[in-house]
């Protein structure tokens, strides 16, 4: 079920959040903390405004809410709201008076008992989670995962604790491959937000429902993803899901934040994943966990699409034919004959063996010049630090940017800062959020021709869709 969290200060408020809501969720959770005062006194009329089933929760400031009452007072704030038609009601671990608990069970209201950790995961949750079961009828942890080992702790409750009625959250950003595969946690719910989160890492009623279709995901579900660091800027998931629909595909496509590759591995055999994505920093450390590679990933050196064959993993590279395929022309006609590369790391890899292949001459910027130097001498191409960028103005037909400078939070960053553009040249940059960086405004008011990430991102996409799935790209998406 997806559960949408309501935090208005009127009932009215939140009841028209579940109508504007309704055709994405199954479940509500009226936080009554968020409520004023007055419209906390009538808390137990809720239920018969909406359509659907609500928890009733009243959180305290110390677990994440804003409840700064006395514990008297929030009890009989709870008492009077279970007069109202509430399917469950959360109640804390650490709550002993049993006045809420014995009138929810009087009303055949069900009982959630809930912990939360907002500094990492318990050791003993396991235990802890089963010993919160005894107590209630459905056992409740927030926890705050820092790494993907953690994460792999998560899923692993699904399978510790089967026969246990439960709900397990992921806060903040390590956490969101749960919150979306939450049916592979072993979770009975997720909570969605319908706009502003108010937990750390909590996704919208509608994405969960309409992107990654969360609530119809199964053991048979085929699961794949991206991984990165960072990589919740990713579009990714807006290519791949929408054409696993297209084809009748039970799959989902969902970002992983990294912190250790080997450790990610683990998840994903784990998980039984059948492919994923790669994006910074991982396209080369990712080749030693891999048991086959493709001739392009040979040669170089760089994978960015990881498939699940017989036996083993095997790495491809779809980075190259997505950057091409926009200036492909341009190469064959001879109005690129010469070009810029900006930065040295997987995509640059795979940029400047895709133009030398072509037969384009290529100057390798970079800020550390050995990286540099590296990619040349693969390549038989010139290279030089990033500093000396200026030495370089109106010699070249192509300029391609292709590191995280300018990337989404940071609009305003230019790696070839003070670069002057004549108006002549084809500029490329790869990122993709924002559409127009801020190399890209420079470029554009000088007169250039401007490509953009996002064109490089549906080219490679639709290629690794083959790779996933064995089928074409469906039409009309994406376009």
């Amino acid at each position: 079920m997806i559960c949408l969290t309501l935090s208005q200060q009127t009932l009215e408020e939140d009841a028209e959040l579940v109508r504007s809501n309704r055709a994405y969720i199954d479940m509500a959770e009226l936080r009554v903390d968020y409520l004023g005062e007055e419209e906390q006194k009538k808390a137990s009329l809720f239920p018969s405004m909406v359509d659907i089933p609500v928890i009733l929760t009243l959180r305290r400031k110390e677990d994440g809410g804003l409840c700064t009452l006395t514990e008297r007072h929030r009890r009989n704030i709870l008492l009077d709201a279970l007069d109202g038609d509430f399917a469950y009601v959360d109640i804390e671990e650490d709550v002993k008076r049993a006045e809420v608990e014995a009138k929810a069970r009087k009303r055949g209201v069900r009982i959630i008992r809930s912990f939360h950790d907002f500094n990492g995961i318990p050791e003993d949750i396991f235990s802890r989670i089963y010993k919160l079961a005894e107590r209630g009828d459905v056992a409740k942890a927030a926890v705050t995962p820092h790494s993907v080992a953690d994460l792999l702790t998560l899923f692993r409750i699904s399978d510790e604790l089967k026969d246990v009625d439960k709900i397990i959250i992921g806060m903040g950003e390590w956490g969101i491959p749960s919150r979306i595969l939450y049916r592979r946690c072993g979770s009975m719910l997720t909570f969605a937000s319908s706009g502003d989160a108010i937990a750390p890492g909590q996704i919208t009623a509608k994405e969960l429902k309409t992107l990654y279709r969360a609530d119809k995901v199964s053991g048979k579900t085929a699961i794949y993803g991206i991984i990165g660091n960072p990589v919740y800027h990713s579009s990714s998931p807006q290519i791949h899901n929408p054409g696993f629909q297209a084809i009748n595909y039970d799959a989902i496509y969902l970002p992983f934040l990294v912190d250790n590759i080997r450790s990610f591995f683990a998840l994903a055999e784990y998980l039984k994943m059948r492919g994923f994505s790669v994006t910074i920093p991982f396209k080369a450390q990712v080749l030693m966990f891999l048991g086959r590679i493709s001739r392009e990933v040979k040669q170089i050196g760089s994978c960015n699409t990881v498939v699940r064959v017989p036996g083993m993993w095997k790495g491809f590279n779809t980075d190259y034919y997505g950057f091409l395929s926009p200036i492909l022309r341009d190469i064959e006609s001879g109005r690129i004959k010469t070009a810029l590369v900006i930065g040295a790391g997987g995509a640059s890899k795979a940029i400047v063996w895709a133009l030398r292949n072509r037969g384009v001459k290529v100057t390798i910027l970079n800020r550390t010049l050995s990286r540099a130097a590296d990619i040349a001498a693969l390549n038989l191409c010139e290279f030089d630090t990033l500093e000396n960028a200026r030495k370089y103005e109106g010699t070249v037909d192509l300029v391609v940017q292709t590191t995280s400078v300018g990337l989404y939070p940071d609009f305003d960053l230019n790696p070839i800062e003070g670069f002057r553009f004549t108006g002549r040249e084809i500029v490329y940059d790869i990122i993709y959020k924002p559409k127009m960086t801020k190399l890209l405004s420079e470029a554009a008011a000088a007169g250039c021709t401007l490509h953009y990430g996002e064109e490089m991102l549906l080219e490679q996409g639709k290629l690794q869709f083959e790779m996933f799935t064995g089928y074409h790209y469906p039409r009309g998406i994406g376009e």
